[in-house]
C-alpha cells in the first residue's frame, strides 16, 4: 500500500482529515486536481473566511434526514474548531449572527495552517492530480490519476471522497463525487444550487434593474421558515444574506414574501405621524427608513405624494401589504457559477453517521459538501467539513 489512506479533494473536510489523520500517526495522500489546496477556502468571506459559526447545530442543516450531522457535531464540536485554529495563531472575531472570521488574518493563513502541519506530519498533498479511475479490490483500492499528462496508480487500504460538490465549476467544482458515488449502486438525493442569487424575469424585472445596488434590512420567508438580513438588489434580480438563505427552502414556481421593514409597523407608523403631522407626505415618511431611490421607486405601488392624514383606509391597507407582504415570484436562481453550496448529495442513508463510512463498501468514506448535508450561510458549511474530516479520520 502506498499510504495508509488516500483522500481525494483538497478542500476544507480532505484538509482537516489529513491532519487529523496525521495526530493520529496515519500517513495520507491528499489528491487535488487544481494547481493549490483549498481554493474554495481562499475566496470564501470575500477572501476572509467565515470558519465556523458559534451557533452551529443540527438545526442550521438541510438534509433528508436531518439528524444525520447530530454524532458528527457532538464529536467535533464548534469549541474544538475554535481551539483547532487558536492553537495555530488565528482567533475568531464575531462579525454578526455568530459569524467567525480570523482576526487580523485571513483565508490564506487558514489554508496555511493546513499545509503547515500536513508538511510537519509528512502528509503528501498532489495538486494538479486529477483522478480518473478507482477500482475497488479485495483489500483495498487501486486509485489512477493523471499528472502532467502521464497516469499515475496509486493503492490504498482505505479511501476518503472529499470531492466537493457542483458549485463554481471555474474554481474545478466536478461531479466527480456524484458520478463516483452513482457507479457504486449508492443512492444520491436530487442536487441543486443553494445559498444562490434569485433572478426575476418578465414585467417586473425593469423594476427590479433599477435598483440594483440597494439593499434593504428585511425579514425574507416561505411557509418553511424566515430570514432576517439584508436583501440586494441586482440587475438580475436579488441577492444579499436573507435571499441566499432562503434560497435553499426555494424550488421553482414558489413565492417568497418580503417584508420591507420588519421591525416596524408601518400601520402604526403612519397613525404616530397623522397625530404629530399629518401634512407629512408618505414619500418623506419612507425616506426615513430607506434610501430614496428606493423611496421612489415605491412609488409604482404606493400614493407617495399624498399627505398621510390624506390617506384612505384602501391606501394604508395597500402600503401594509407593499411594504411588510411584498411578493416575489422568482424565475429561477444564478445557477452553480454563482451558488456557495450544493443542495442534496450522496443519501445520508448509505452511510454511517459515526463514522461517514460507506455501509455498502467497507473502508470507503464521504465528507464535506458531496454528502446530502447542507447548511446555512454564516461559516455553518466549514463546521460539517471540519467536523466530517475529523470523524473520518478517527477511523483510517
Amino acid at each position: 500500500m502506498d499510504a495508509d489512506a488516500i483522500i481525494i479533494g483538497a478542500g476544507a473536510c480532505g484538509l482537516m482529515c489529513a491532519v487529523q489523520a496525521g495526530y493520529l500517526g496515519k500517513r495520507v495522500i491528499v489528491l487535488e486536481k487544481n494547481d493549490k489546496p483549498g481554493a474554495k477556502i481562499l475566496i470564501s468571506g470575500g477572501g476572509r473566511c467565515n470558519y465556523t459559526n458559534q451557533f452551529a447545530s443540527a438545526e442550521q442543516f438541510i438534509s433528508a434526514n436531518p439528524h444525520f450531522v447530530k454524532s458528527a457535531f457532538t464529536q467535533w464540536t464548534v469549541d474544538d474548531t475554535v481551539s483547532f485554529f487558536e492553537t495555530y495563531g488565528i482567533t475568531g472575531k464575531e462579525k454578526t449572527l455568530g459569524q467567525l472570521f480570523p482576526d487580523e488574518k485571513n483565508a490564506r493563513d487558514v489554508v496555511q495552517v493546513f499545509t503547515s502541519i500536513c508538511e510537519d506530519f509528512g502528509q503528501e498533498i498532489r495538486c494538479n492530480a486529477e483522478v480518473k479511475d478507482i477500482v475497488i479490490l479485495p483489500d483495498g483500492f487501486e486509485v489512477s490519476y493523471e499528472k502532467n499528462g502521464k497516469l499515475v496508480t496509486i493503492n490504498t487500504e482505505k479511501l476518503v471522497v472529499a470531492a466537493g460538490g457542483l458549485p463554481i465549476p471555474k474554481m474545478g467544482a466536478t461531479d466527480f463525487a456524484l458520478r463516483f458515488a452513482r457507479k457504486q449502486g449508492l443512492n444520491i438525493i436530487e442536487t441543486a444550487p443553494a445559498l444562490v442569487p434569485l433572478t426575476i424575469t418578465g414585467k417586473d424585472e425593469e423594476w427590479f434593474a433599477q435598483l440594483s445596488g440597494n439593499a434593504v434590512f428585511s425579514e425574507v420567508s416561505n411557509d418553511e421558515i424566515a430570514f432576517e438580513e439584508n436583501i440586494l438588489f441586482t440587475h438580475w434580480g436579488l441577492s444579499g444574506p436573507a435571499i441566499l438563505q432562503i434560497s435553499s427552502f426555494w424550488r421553482r414556481g414558489q413565492p417568497i414574501n418580503i417584508n420591507l421593514l420588519p421591525n416596524e409597523n408601518i400601520q402604526v407608523l403612519l397613525d404616530e405621524e397623522r397625530k404629530s403631522n399629518g401634512k407629512t407626505m408618505l414619500s418623506t415618511l419612507l425616506n426615513r427608513y430607506y434610501t430614496k431611490k428606493f423611496t421612489d421607486a415605491l412609488g409604482k405601488f404606493l400614493p407617495l405624494e399624498k399627505p398621510v392624514a390624506s390617506l384612505t383606509k384602501a391606501d394604508i391597507d395597500l402600503i401594509d401589504q407593499t411594504i411588510h407582504h411584498f411578493k416575489v415570484k422568482p424565475a429561477g436562481d444564478k445557477g452553480y457559477d454563482k451558488a456557495e453550496v450544493m443542495r442534496g448529495g450522496i443519501d445520508t442513508n448509505e452511510l454511517s453517521s459515526k463514522t461517514l463510512e460507506c455501509k455498502k463498501i467497507p473502508n470507503l468514506f464521504f465528507g464535506g459538501e458531496c454528502v446530502d448535508v447542507t447548511g446555512w450561510l454564516g461559516g455553518y458549511n466549514f463546521q460539517w467539513a471540519w467536523a466530517s474530516g475529523f470523524v473520518i479520520a478517527q477511523q483510517l
